[in-house]
């Protein structure tokens, strides 16, 4: 199915995953809570969506393939009512994209039922997995958050809490997980905070959420992020947290700010949005151009094409009218069809490029298809000159911490000079932002994971050919 998807979303890094997670202690419409929070982070994944709640005594789980919207109705969330609920959106970067496979995977254990749903990549989950089925474990599933549930169960003497630091110290990679229990709601970031987990309440429940779009959207209040190498636990008594990570240093995935996250999310007390326009100031001082329109690439290109007008003065106009009904995983059956498909999500503005010189925004380049698209669509309208600008660094490495890429090879900026890579797209110009420009958009006093861009790592990343063992 993957394959039939039109060039568009093909050449775009693939969202991770999104978690939600919900705990008030009294029964309450926590799963319907829980629905809508998701909905706010449905652009993290739209395979498949998943719900399980506690009324104290029993987990109950509802999950399947689609959107939030497909997936559940009104009588389904009337039987996820209840003390807790937490909740997954999913597109697979491990494991294979079926029903099994989405989240969150609930299970039994000494101490009685467990949930959990996680966004992330473990590097060492093949190994763990391997001596975990050596030692009689058994796996339902072929994604690694199976392998986090079984290692909490077979800590479980020592209580859930415990259970969970000493499975969470075994795992490397990058993870923001959500657990249920009958009774308490439980979220962890990994060491590094390579992906975003913040906590929020609402009247007396607290939240546990990717993004704090998702607790805007409930009606909630943003409290803080929850830090790298952070657990918190939340159940009748309150909420508290546990640090089981020495000397850990915040490593952000910088693609959160500059494609992943909504714009009207805050993540490490960064706004999206704001870093986005930052971007583009910062592209037009390292590649500045003479043109008569700034248009951005719909959605994420918007914001740094806001900044790059801004600081240019050359007036920011619309570009391109996108069809809000064509959705992400919009299928065409016919090669033909696929080659047409991007005009069916957007087409030009005629009346804005026509005759005029137009520097186009966009957030990244992957494979480079799109953008040769979009230049040839711009042409087609009338533009006398295209100047490309990425709010991005060159993308020339795979991730292996939960983003969907492609093998180095398939990536355009891995194998070409920024000149060649200009005559491919055919533009007049193209232009990417430094690494050192991209941390003054964001802020140079905090780290982040530059990997794609830099091939530097903050875990060791595994060889090429495990990447293949990863996707399997």
């Amino acid at each position: 199915m993957r394959k039939e998807m039109f060039d568009f979303e093909l050449d775009k890094f693939k969202e991770e995953c999104g978690v939600f997670g919900i705990f008030s202690g009294e029964k309450s419409r926590v799963g319907a809570i829980t629905y809508y929070g998701l909905y706010a982070l449905q652009h993290r994944g739209q395979e498949s969506a998943g719900i399980v709640s506690s009324n104290g005594k029993e987990l109950t789980c509802y999950k399947d393939m689609g959107l939030v919207s497909d997936v559940f109705n009104s009588d389904i969330l009337n039987n996820l009512e209840g003390i807790g609920a937490i909740g997954h959106v999913r597109y697979s970067t491990t494991g294979s994209s079926n029903k099994n496979n989405a989240q969150p995977i609930v299970g039994k254990y000494k101490l009685g039922s467990i949930a959990i749903a996680h966004n992330g990549n473990l590097i060492n989950a093949d190994v763990i997995r391997e001596l975990l089925e050596e030692g009689g474990a058994i796996f339902q599933t072929s994604i690694d958050t199976e392998v986090i549930l079984n290692l909490i169960s077979r800590g479980a003497k020592k209580g859930i809490e415990n259970a969970v630091v000493d499975a969470i110290q075994a795992v490397k990679g990058s993870y923001a997980i959500v657990i249920l229990t009958e009774d308490k709601l439980i979220g962890v970031r990994d060491p590094n905070g390579i992906r975003p987990l913040c906590i929020g309440k609402l009247d007396n429940s607290y939240i546990l959420c990717s993004e704090s779009c998702a607790l805007d959207t409930i009606g909630g209040e943003f409290i803080r992020d929850v830090c790298p190498g952070e657990i918190v636990i939340v159940d009748k008594d309150g909420i508290k947290s546990i640090n089981f990570a020495e000397r850990t240093k915040s490593q952000t995935c910088s693609f959160e700010y500059i494609y992943f996250a909504r714009p009207d999310s805050t993540i490490d007390e960064i706004n999206v949005y704001q870093s986005r326009v930052r971007a583009g100031e910062e592209l037009y001082k390292e590649h500045p151009v003479e043109g008569d329109i700034v248009i951005g690439v719909p959605d994420s290109g918007i914001p740094a094409a806001i900044g790059y007008s801004k600081a240019s003065g050359i007036p920011y106009g619309t570009g391109f009218i996108k069809n809000k009904y064509v959705g992400r995983t919009f299928i065409t059956p016919t090669q033909e069809m696929r080659e047409k498909a991007l005009w069916v999500k957007l087409n030009p503005l005629k009346a804005n490029v026509e005759g005029k010189r137009v520097i186009i925004i966009d957030d990244s380049i992957v494979r480079g298809t799109t953008s040769k698209r979009l230049v040839e669509i711009l042409r087609k309208a009338g533009a006398k000159e295209i100047h490309f600008r990425i709010a991005s660094p060159i993308v020339k490495f795979p991730c292996y911490f939960g983003i969907d890429t492609p093998y180095r090879n398939e990536l355009i900026g891995s194998n070409m000079t920024v000149e060649e890579m200009k005559n491919i797209i055919g533009a007049d110009s193209l232009g990417y932002i430094s690494i050192d420009g991209l941390l003054n958009s964001l802020d140079k006093d905090k780290g982040f994971c530059l990997g794609c861009f830099s091939g530097e790592y903050p875990i060791s990343a595994p060889i090429e050919v495990s990447k293949e063992r990863l996707e399997k």
